[in-house]
């Protein structure tokens, strides 16, 4: 039977692997896919900024109440909780900035190569018979 207390664990150790292969492609991405990760890096509602501060405030409930059983020193929970709450901080400040990543990601509409249609004057002249 496979041991399922060590899934999580393993979980985090898949999740650290590939925040540094994503980092690794961001490193080499052009702009506008470089972008387009940060946006979805940074996305207030999705994103993994707001997943880890989720994380980091799970992890300061745990500590909290792992303090006041006497098992952890409290300072732990004090680092855990400032952790999470300049997380949260930071995330507040770049969620002003992820529509500029999101127009930058988009890519520029492409340049005409037909000549320009003719434009009706607004002073036609109707000419009579």
């Amino acid at each position: 039977m496979t041991d399922l207390s060590s899934y999580p664990v393993r979980l985090a150790e898949d999740i650290t692997g590939l925040l540094r292969t994503l980092d690794d492609h961001l490193a080499q991405a052009s702009p506008q896919i470089a972008a387009q990760i940060l946006g979805k890096l940074l996305d207030p509602d999705n994103g993994v900024l707001t997943g880890v501060t989720e994380l980091m405030e799970t992890g300061s409930r745990f500590a909290r109440d792992n303090v006041h059983r006497g098992a952890l020193p409290p300072e732990v929970w004090l680092a855990m909780g400032r952790a999470a709450n300049e997380l949260h901080d930071v995330g507040t400040d770049l969620s002003d900035h992820t529509d500029a990543l999101r127009q930058f990601a988009k890519p520029p509409a492409p340049a005409s190569t037909a000549p320009p249609k003719p434009v009706a004057s607004a002073m036609a002249v109707r000419r009579s018979r």
